[in-house]
Formats: C-alpha cells, sequence, structure tokens
C-alpha cells in the first residue's frame, strides 16, 4: 500500500459477522454458497470468517491489502463512465479456490496489510481523485460487513460504487447490498458444473443465480478467464453466449488471456483460441472485448447502429467519441454505456 502514511487507523478491530446461525459449538456462515459449517477457533473456506465462541468474526472486516487509483478499464468495467479512474480497494482471502487463480497471493493465503475505518474513505478519495470506489483484487464479497458500512456513504456523498466479484454469494446478502452497487463485474468462469466443481471448489448455478438477480438492478458486465485446457472447449463456449444474449445482448463480455499461476502451469490461452471465441461472441452479443491481449480493434467499443468505433482504447488510453451515448457517425442512440460525458 501506498501515500496512506499515519492517516490510515491502526485501531480497528474485527467485526461481528452477518448472515450465520448457531449449530451447538459450531456456526453455519450464510453468506455464500459454500454454507461452511465451522468448529470452534476455526475458520469457513474463505480464510475470514471465524468461529469465535459461537459468535462469527469477520476477520479482515478493516484490513486494506492493496490500495490504488485505477482505470476503470482495469476492473475490467469498458461500459461504465469509461475513461475514468477509481480507487480500487481489497482485502484478502476467497471462496472460491481457482487452481488457476490469477491473484492468488492475497485471495489464497492470509495477508497483513494497513485497516481504515469507514468514515476515512471520503479523505482517501479526495486524495487519489476518482469517481468512487472499486472493491477489486481478492474476492470482495467476503468483505461483505466493510463493503455494508462503506457503500451507502460512499452513495450519500455522490460516489460511485463498484465490486468485481466470482458472484458466489447467497441470494439474501446480495439483495440487501444491490441498492448500495453501481456496477458489477461478475467472473463467468466456466459454464458446467464440472468446471466449477473441479477447478474452483464451486457450483455454476449460484453464479448464474447472481448475474439474474444483478442485471436491471446495476450495470452489470461478465468477464470470462479462457484457461488452457479447461474451459476453452468452443461449443461450451457458445451455450455460455447463448445464456448471457438470452438476458441481455448488452451485457459486455470480457474474454480475456490466462497465464500460468498458482496450482496450474498450462500454457497461455492461444491467441487464436481467444480472436475464435471473439467472433463467436459477436455473433450474439453488442459489446464483446478482450483482456490481456494489447488489440486495440478488439477493445474498443462499436456503434450498435452503424457500426462504426464510437470509444477507442489502445491499452488503458480511452477516447470516448460520445456524447450522451449518441454516436456521432449516426447520431443512433446507444443503449447499454453509463457514460460520463
Amino acid at each position: 500500500m501506498s501515500k496512506e502514511g499515519n492517516r490510515i487507523s491502526q485501531t480497528v478491530t474485527a467485526k461481528e459477522a452477518l448472515f450465520y446461525d448457531i449449530e451447538g459449538d459450531r456456526v453455519r456462515c450464510m453468506l455464500c454458497p459454500q454454507n461452511c459449517l465451522i468448529k470452534a477457533g476455526e475458520r469457513g473456506i474463505c480464510g475470514v470468517r471465524k468461529n469465535d465462541n459461537s459468535r462469527l468474526i469477520a476477520e479482515n472486516y478493516s484490513i486494506v491489502t492493496a490500495i490504488s487509483l485505477d482505470p476503470i478499464e482495469k476492473k475490467p468495467l469498458y461500459n461504465f463512465f469509461p475513461g475514468s479512474d477509481i480507487l480500487s480497494l481489497g482485502t484478502y482471502g476467497c471462496n472460491l479456490k481457482c487452481i488457476f487463480c490469477q491473484n492468488w497471493s492475497i485471495s489464497q493465503q492470509r495477508c497483513s496489510g494497513n485497516k481504515i475505518y469507514p468514515e476515512q474513505l471520503l479523505n482517501l478519495l479526495q486524495e487519489y481523485g476518482g469517481i468512487g470506489i472499486a472493491y477489486t483484487y481478492n474476492e470482495p464479497t467476503i468483505w461483505y460487513e466493510f463493503i455494508a458500512d462503506t457503500a451507502p456513504l460512499l452513495k450519500q456523498n455522490g460516489y460511485k460504487t463498484v465490486i468485481v466479484t466470482n458472484g458466489y454469494i447467497n441470494k439474501e446478502p446480495l439483495e440487501k447490498i444491490l441498492p448500495f452497487i453501481d456496477a458489477f463485474n461478475i467472473d463467468l468462469k466456466g459454464f458446467s458444473n464440472d468446471f466449477y466443481s473441479n477447478n474452483c471448489k464451486g457450483r455454476l448455478s449460484p453464479v448464474l443465480s447472481s448475474i439474474e438477480r444483478v442485471y436491471g438492478n446495476a450495470h452489470l458486465e461478465l468477464t470470462n478467464l479462457v484457461v488452457t485446457g479447461l474451459n476453452d472447449d468452443e461449443a461450451e463456449f457458445s451455450k455460455m453466449v447463448e445464456y448471457i444474449s438470452n438476458i441481455s445482448k448488452n451485457i459486455p463480455l470480457h474474454i480475456s488471456r490466462y497465464h500460468p499461476d498458482y496450482n496450474y502451469s498450462e500454457s497461455p490461452t492461444n491467441i487464436a483460441t481467444i480472436n475464435r471465441f471473439y467472433e463467436i461472441a459477436r455473433e450474439k452479443l453488442d459489446f464483446v472485448y478482450v483482456g490481456n491481449v494489447l488489440d486495440k480493434f478488439k477493445s474498443s467499443t462499436f456503434c450498435t447502429h452503424c457500426g462504426k468505433i464510437v470509444i477507442n482504447r489502445n491499452g488503458y488510453s480511452v477516447e470516448n467519441l460520445l456524447t450522451d451515448n449518441i454516436c456521432p457517425f449516426c447520431g443512433a442512440k446507444i443503449e447499454g454505456i453509463m457514460n460520463n460525458q
């Protein structure tokens, strides 16, 4: 972490968690579909929610392990205030165990970090700048209590709130926090239960449920990390695209290239596979982008009416040609973009 110095409080403690029941000397966490039954003194699969004398404690409540002012496109969110910056915060832990995790150093192990009061976020935003806060880097839904305390504060003060998530959260906690979140990027890791079970220690259906609940209640974009030998099957990817298009063809899909990391060492995704998947998705969806690949054309946004580029991207350099979402070439209004111009 940088720039915090002594302004960040070192006195914030862990907080009692929300969404749990007591079952004898164990506690049942009901935040996510893992529904962990946790013995005294132990933690759930996420590594941050602990049974402390029959109270479920969110040990990571105030811990920030990473902070940065990022381009919104880095989340990735391409249709949400394109070209803006957002202050990004992360903690540690995750409720899935993906063998190919691209950010395992904070998601798959316990980490130390600085501590911060919710009220300090406004001071941080004044110092760093940006349109608001993105909860990201590890899995933010297991930071639920901190987000629940800070997202309403951000909304009251006119800031945007973003969650970059695996979507592995139960119905009640998701619905309670939805009114305070402006945008989600949900990582749809694959499109079979076998993929989630064998590689992530999770299930597909809860992620699909989250996608369906978020759509229409907040801006939504999806990311699919294409992992060599695991989810790079064309037929399965086509089913995923069909599913997304049946919800809305306006949901942006980011097709991201995997690189070897954590417990998986297969070679990086073949560029030809990324390009083929891009073409498949473009047949059904209005907004398709590639990630972890430097391709200006496949990172740009096209008018859904005339087909011309209306947002040019070269890496994180963004040229936004839209005004009030009106295409400068054909004059049509483009749906599916939240624009700050």
